[in-house]
């Protein structure tokens, strides 16, 4: 008998002598002693790899006393203690998790309609700024109606190679990306993808916008229509107004906060993400007092969270970036010192949700796995003004990351390698993540970051989550235990 390799231990701040053990695959959560933790750990066989963090010490095997054959009993139905050697336990992880995402990529499709790439602002730090250069013809082409028919007769074939068996009724879940996807001038095109899917049945709109131009759409948004949005601020009004900028210099601050109001008036979700990087990150407690002055926080469908600038492009120096830990860390600081920041989500705040929800039993622990990270590997559709097909929307535009396209009849054409790459990334597709214990929580990390990083699409992109995982478990037990209530739980639609 040996401890289980997946067993993640869970540092309480308040308590010397007690942890949490969260097992990585049989989702089990318990309190138990730290000598009963430091007995598992000194059955641990298997080193974690080079490139994960693992600061738990391991006593010598045979330097705790086993705890009562009760416990052992209960350590064992729970997973912690298994009879199974490292070679058979991951291998039944793999047929597992495999199976498991093989079902979770059975579901709907996703789709995100790119009416054009070309975009109103001249934000520094955009991923697609590279597609927007002078004389690309991606940075001119609006989608037309013909576009628009041949995508929408193209969905049911989507959805037939997808999975023939998705249930009837199922609401189509369409959103508008770009560039710019709410540009008045491509207001024709959106109606008509909206007129023409809801033709076809029950369907859910959303949007990733700059707010800049959403008056142009204000017949269109509400709990009805476009019933979400994503709309970035920077800062208060200078710092907003250097860094989201038109292509003559001009702020955008006030048109795109007036629109944030008429959206919230007509009943839309609205997440406000602040794009944060080492420039901007004392402006944080003014964006909250500006979110407060104009009474936003006290709308439930209001939403403001952070996410951390990456060096995505040419322009962005990397010293400038945050982690996303580093992010979280900074931003506990400055909750700590600004009351007024209590308006902002936490980083990592939906993990912290998660966890509450499992410990007053709303939900399952198996509810939270991931079998990869995001649903660029499993049911996204990403469809641009040229009816190319992508997983992910940071690769529009590069068609070698192309995972299929539209043809003029409307019929569906995958790209095999592509679209194999990007379906069968998952949790268990690298050496590394599947021997991690973190790997149903993580999914594997992000593949575009990943191939930044280290050069291979399948490898592991780890961005400190174990040293986060621990963090936000232990926060989420501690708050539960004292009868603190839940705070915003808002999930943000789009990452940068």
């Amino acid at each position: 008998m040996r401890a289980s390799a997946y067993t993640i231990y869970v540092d309480l701040p308040i308590s010397a002598d007690a942890l949490l053990l969260v097992h990585g695959y049989t989702g089990a959560y318990d309190r138990v002693s730290r000598r009963v933790g430091d007995y598992l750990k000194s059955l641990e066989t298997a080193r974690p790899p080079k490139s994960l963090i693992d600061d738990n010490p391991r006593p010598e095997p045979g330097s705790v006393a086993p705890p009562t054959d009760e416990t052992i009993a209960t350590l064992k139905a729970r997973g912690y203690l298994t009879d199974l050697s490292e070679e058979e336990e991951r291998a039944r992880l793999l047929e597992t998790v495999t199976r498991l995402h093989e079902t979770q990529s059975r579901a709907a499709p996703i789709y995100l309609i790119m009416p054009t790439y070309d975009c109103n602002l001249r934000c520094g730090y955009c991923f697609q700024s590279e597609l927007r250069c002078e004389g690309h013809v991606a940075s001119s082409l609006h989608m037309d109606t013909a576009m628009a028919d041949r995508i929408l007769s193209a969905l049911p074939r989507i959805e037939a190679e997808h999975h023939p068996a998705i249930p009837e009724g199922t609401p189509r879940n369409i959103g508008f990306f770009g560039g710019e996807p709410l540009l008045a001038a491509n207001r024709i095109v959106v109606e008509q993808v909206m007129t023409g899917a809801r033709a076809m049945g029950p369907a859910r709109f959303w949007a990733v916008t700059n707010g800049t131009e959403l008056d142009a759409y204000d017949d269109l948004l509400g709990p009805d229509d476009i019933a979400t949005i994503q709309i970035t601020l920077d800062g208060p009004p200078a710092e907003h107004d250097r860094r989201r900028i038109y292509p003559d210099g001009s702020g955008s601050f006030e048109r795109i906060t007036r629109n944030i109001g008429m959206a919230l008036d007509k009943g839309v979700a609205v997440q406000v993400r602040v794009n944060v990087d080492r420039n901007n990150i004392a402006e944080l407690p003014a964006i909250a007092r500006a979110v407060t002055a104009f009474g936003w926080q006290s709308n439930p469908r209001f939403d403001l969270h952070t996410a951390p600038i990456t060096a995505s492009n040419a322009e962005t120096d990397r010293k400038t970036t945050f982690t996303t830990r580093g992010l979280a860390d900074a931003l506990t600081d400055l909750m700590r010192d600004f009351p007024e920041m209590r308006v902002f989500r936490r980083q990592d705040q939906s993990m912290k949700t998660r966890a509450r929800r499992i410990f007053t039993g709303q939900s399952s622990p198996t509810d939270a796995m991931k079998t990869c990270f995001c649903n660029a590997h499993d049911r996204m559709y990403v469809i641009d003004p040229f009816g190319d097909v992508y997983a992910c929307w940071e690769q529009t535009g590069n068609p070698a990351t192309r995972m299929g396209r539209i043809a003029e009849d409307g019929s569906f054409h995958t790209e095999a390698t592509s679209h194999c790459n990007w379906r069968t990334r998952s949790a268990v597709s690298n050496p590394t993540c599947l021997r991690c214990r973190f790997l149903l929580h993580c999914g594997g990390g992000c593949a575009v970051q990943a191939e930044r990083a280290h050069g291979r699409f399948f490898t592991n992109f780890c961005d400190e989550f174990g040293v986060r995982f621990r963090q936000r478990v232990a926060e989420a037990y501690l708050e539960h235990t004292a009868g603190m209530p839940e705070t915003g739980t808002a999930a943000p639609v789009c990452s940068q």
